[in-house]
Formats: structure tokens, sequence, C-alpha cells
């Protein structure tokens, strides 16, 4: 039988000999080859381009374009040869061959461009995906590498949790996460839940209560019987849901290799036609080859590629300057698609933070509210609870001075107790919960009730506003996705005009919820900021994490933040996708037009090769100064 915890604990063991050390949670990005080979092709091409414009010699700025060719085009060119060799053609090889076919006929700055744009490309894609490990990497750290496994004769051992068993008992002490998702067998304390549940603040834990891995206890001593295998429990599931969403594909992803695949074959088969057919008929070499060159250079995809990046691109930068981070171009034009808005409460509609919010001292108390908030704030202030910060906090905001306290406690779930003034003042909470969801605590002096103080998780301003917006851009009203209790999620969702509420809910919950609506052929946007809505962000078609305060793991899952926690941002970038998608629409039917005019006129006639290339390039300008409108200050709204 567990007996009751003592008042005096033995001293921690040491660590286990050889436990590894946490991983970097974030890498650099020049620590990526990738970003290396690109940054060397890049400045090659600058300064190759620069000695060309100032009329410099032939051979330097000759130099320059060709190390942009080989520091940009080799790791491409190598993919691509290896694909070929699994009998798959790789865009990349074609547009390596497209360049140096516009090489051989002098075009030497377009094909250096075109090795530039790629190699750009693939150090982006290279580093999304290292930040994605990154992040999944720095939620493992959540969970504590060892565990106090309390023996059969009532010593201690610590093991490493990855041998954790189910019915195991493990002694959590004051600061520490718990090591497994498990029961309270015996002791009281504070657990901050937040990166499991999204709540707040701290939850009071007694016998019998659930607590998960990965959660920091508080003040108290715990006895936790371990109920799950450490594989299973929720901290480890939702790295392996954030795993698996980020490995998943979207459909039209898929439906573009295709076309990639497609199109590099048929550019290929066709350059060789036009070389072959006509020197096959008698055409002299110089002709078929500067006829299949002119081939080659006009159905150049360059035009395609510009008509998509500059819009996306203008458009990721118009929302970097109003504070939100949109990671690539392919997340800018996910948003634009979204036709379903899931959003997170804590820290997303509300600002994740207790505030104090009303302070009523008792009639016959002899105090006003200055004074009543500041005896309270005394008590408080060498607390660290949430409350006692807000507390405190609330005091210094109106210039209040504290007197110091003395002979300071604090007992887990009732409050803490000092000495103010030559008076016993306790600060814990009231027997009776607020009827707005406040919490409320109770300030008594010498064991007399003075007065008490309301806090509560403060609405953003702009929450009901956003909800509207994203209402009119979607046709339907947002859903609450929370784990908070069901009476607070009621309150937040009335304020902002939502009719949908799914309260206690656990990651998995959200993703569940998220995948029920994918299933259906919906489109879903999911907004949140903490570890438990990682998931969710990463299982949904796009995904927004609020900055500020957000989690590395949300931050890094989502496929935009926003960094100044401006609610309205998010509908904002949601229409600024939306222009940005018919941009792309109308640059791909312009550079469609100009290749297929350009191409039968090569066919079917004899296009002059400098005609040829002014009608590719200045596709390509065109399509360019498109999307860069953008820019603009008036394409935000």
């Amino acid at each position: 039988m567990v007996g009751a915890v003592s008042a005096t604990l033995t001293p921690r063991p040491a660590a286990v000999p050889g436990a590894p050390a946490a991983p970097r949670r974030r890498t650099r990005i020049l620590a990526l080859p990738e970003a290396r080979w690109a940054l060397a092709a890049l400045l090659a091409f600058l300064f190759g381009l620069a000695v060309d414009v100032g009329g410099g010699p032939l051979w330097v700025y000759g130099l320059l374009y060709a190390v942009a060719y080989v520091t940009g085009g080799w790791e491409p060119a190598l993919e691509g040869l290896r694909a070929l060799r699994e009998k798959t053609l790789d865009v990349d090889l074609l547009m390596i061959v497209a360049a140096l076919g516009a090489a051989s006929i002098g075009q030497v700055l377009d094909g250096a461009l075109l090795i530039v744009i790629f190699a750009t490309s693939g150090a982006l894609e290279a580093l999304a995906t290292a930040r994605t490990a990154d992040s999944v990497r720095g939620l493992l750290d959540l969970a504590p590498a060892t565990a106090t496994r309390l023996t059969a004769d009532g010593g201690e051992e610590t093991v490493p949790t990855a041998r954790l068993a189910v019915g195991d008992t493990l002694l959590i002490r004051p600061g520490e996460r718990i090591g497994a998702d498990g029961t309270v067998l015996d002791g009281t304390s504070e657990a901050d839940q937040a990166t499991i549940t999204g709540e707040p603040l701290p939850v009071v834990k007694q016998p019998g209560d659930e607590v998960f891995a990965g959660t920091l206890n508080g003040t108290g001593v715990l006895r936790v019987r371990v109920d799950r295998d450490p594989a299973d429990s929720v901290i480890a599931r939702i790295v392996t849901l954030v795993a698996e969403a980020s490995r998943t594909k979207a459909p039209t992803q898929l439906f573009i290799e295709k076309i990639e695949q497609r199109y590099a074959v048929g550019i290929v088969v066709a350059t060789l036609a036009v070389f072959g057919i006509p020197l096959a008929f008698g055409e002299n070499l110089t002709d078929a080859l500067l006829r299949a060159m002119t081939f080659m250079i006009v159905a150049s995809p360059c035009a395609v590629v510009l008509a998509t990046m500059p819009p996306l691109l203008s458009a990721i930068a118009n929302a970097g300057r109003h504070g939100v981070l949109v990671k690539s171009a392919v997340a800018m034009e996910r948003l634009g698609e979204i036709d379903t808005a899931a959003l997170d409460k804590t820290g997303t509609l509300t600002e994740g933070a207790p505030e104090v919010t009303d302070v009523r001292p008792l009639p016959g108390s002899g105090l006003d509210e200055d004074g009543l908030l500041a005896l309270a704030a005394a008590a408080e202030h060498p607390s660290e609870h949430p409350l006692a910060r807000a507390v405190v906090t609330a005091a210094r905001a109106r210039d209040l001075p504290l007197a110091p306290a003395e002979d300071f406690t604090a007992t887990p779930g009732r409050g803490v107790t000092a000495t103010v003034a030559g008076h016993e003042v306790t600060v814990g909470r009231a027997a009776q919960p607020a009827p707005d969801v406040a919490t409320v605590i109770e300030v008594t002096r010498d064991g007399t009730p003075v007065g008490t103080l309301a806090l509560t998780d403060r609405l953003r301003p702009d929450a009901a506003a956003t909800t509207a917006s994203l209402t009119a851009l979607t046709g339907t009203a947002p859903v609450l996705l929370t784990g908070d209790n069901a009476r607070t999620a009621a309150r937040v969702a009335e304020a902002t005009g939502i009719t949908d509420v799914r309260a206690d809910l656990l990651p998995e919950d959200k993703v569940n919820a998220v995948r029920e609506w994918e299933r259906s052929n919906r489109k879903v946007l999911f907004v949140g900021d903490g570890v438990n809505d990682a998931p969710a962000l990463a299982a949904a078609h796009s995904g927004i994490a609020m900055g500020r305060a957000g989690s590395d793991l949300a931050l890094e899952t989502a496929d935009a933040v926003v960094v100044r926690d401006d609610l309205t941002a998010v509908p904002a970038v949601v229409r600024l996708s939306r222009t940005a998608r018919r941009l792309v629409l109308q640059n791909l039917v312009i550079a469609g037009t100009f290749i297929t005019v350009l191409v039968v006129w090569d066919l079917a006639g004899h296009l002059p090769l400098p005609l040829g290339v002014a009608g590719h390039e200045g596709s390509t300008v065109l399509v360019g100064l498109n999307g860069l409108r953008l820019l603009r200050e008036s394409a935000w709204r």
C-alpha cells in the first residue's frame, strides 16, 4: 500500500549516466548544403550581372556565370541523372538542359537566372523539411529523460522514462516534469498542462486525478501510478501526429508532380524532333540546331515559373510588412483555398494569460480598491503562480507600493499566506465561482475576509470582428476547438458569434475533427498557438499560429505565423492569398499564350532567334510585373 508522502524528501538521485543530450532545436539556414550552394550561385550570378551590365570584360562575367551554373546546378543535375537512371525524367534535369541549351547559343544570362531560381527553391524546400524535424525533436524534450520510480521496499531509483511500465509508481517532486501519463495516488499539487490541453492556468491535482507526461508539477509532491506505456502517452502521440501530417502530400502537389513529368518528357521529345526531322529532310546542321535551340528557349518554363512565384512571393512580402510570416509560396497559395475555419480558444481568441478584471473590497474592511489590491499583491509577491503574477502586475500598473511579505508559505490548490505589515494575509481561491466564469480569489486579513479579486483570460478585442470576417470569406461560421472546459468555451463562443463549440478536447480530438472535415472534402484553416494545437495545425489544409506566445512546435508546424498577435490579420492574409491565386491564373494564361504562339511560329514558320528571345523574355517580364502588383499597400485589406 502506498503511504502518505513524507514532508522530507531524500536528495534527488543523479541522472542516468550516458543519457543523451537534448538535440538542437533549430537548424541554421547555412547549416544546410542546399542553402550554401544556392547562396554561392546567387552571389556569383549577381556579381556576373553587375560586370555584364557595367560593360566589363567577357571573360570575367563569363567566369562568374559559369560559377553560378556549377554551384547552383550540379546538385539538381545529379538528382536528375539519378532519376533518369530509374527511368524517371525529373523536371529539374530539364531545367539544367534548358539552361545549357540557352548558354550554347549565347543566352548565358537566361540560363544562369534559371539555375539560381531552381537552386533557391531547392534550398527552401530543404529548410522546411529540416525545421519540421527540429520541431518534432524539440517536442520530445518536453518529456523528461528520466523519472524517479519507487521500489517495492520503499526506496527510490532513477530510470529512463522509456523503461517505465504500466503499474510503476513515480515520485514527482516540486518543479519536475511528470514522466508518464498516469493517476495521482497520493499528494496534492498543481500541474501546468497548457502544453497538452491549452488551459491557461495550472490545474489542482489530487488523488484520483489524471496527469500527463511532459506537464510541469507545481509546489506539491505527488505519487503517480503509470497508466500508459511511454510510447502511448499523449505527448508521444502528438509527435506521431505531427510527423504523419508533415509527410502527407496534398492532392494538388501530386497532380503537379504528374504534370511536371509529362511536360519534361514532352519538351525533350519535341526538341529532339525539331532538331532531327528537318535534318533528316536535308536541312543543314547549323539551321537545324538553331531551330531546335530556339524551340528550347521559347518552350522553356521560365515564364511559367515566374507566372506563379512573383504574385505569391509579393503576397508573402506584403503579409510580412503587416506582421504575418507565411513560410512558403505553397503555403500562401493554400491559404486562399480554405472553406472552413476552426479556432483554438486560449491564446488565439483570448490573450492566454490571466488578468485582474475586478477588485471588490468588503464593506467594513477599511480598504478601498487600491488598498485591497496592494495587500493581495504584497502577499502574492514571492509566488511564481500565474494568478499571483497577474495580481502583482495589476498592482504595479496602478503604481501601488507593496509592503514586504514575511513568513511566506504556499499551499497547492489553496493559495498563499504571508505576514504583511504585522497582519496575517491569506490569498486563495474563493469557494464559490463567479457567474461570468472568472477565477475569483479571496483575501483575508487575520482570518477575516476583506475582499475578492476576479481574474479572467481576457477576450481579444478583435476576436468578434475576426470571426465575422472569416464567416464572410468561407460562407460558414468558424468552429471553436478547445481543451478548456465547456462553460468557459461557451462564454467565449457567445461573445464572438460562434455557434459550433467543441470543448474538453485533447490534441488527438482536434486532429480527428479536422480530418473529419477533410474527409468531407472541406479545406480547413486551423488557427492556434500551443503545443497541443500543433497536430491540428499540421493536419489542416492550412494552419496559422499566433506568434507572440505560441509554442516553438506550433510556430514551426504552422503554414503562417501572426507575429504581432493581430487576430484581424488572419482573414486579411486569406484575402491576400485569394488575390494572389487570381493573379497566378492570369499569369499562367499570359505565359501559356506566349509559349504557344512562339512555339507554333517556330515550328510552322521561321522564328528569328532574337525575336524568340525577345518574346520569351517579354512574357517573363510581363508576368513578373503583374505579380509585383501585390507589393502595393492597397493589396492588404
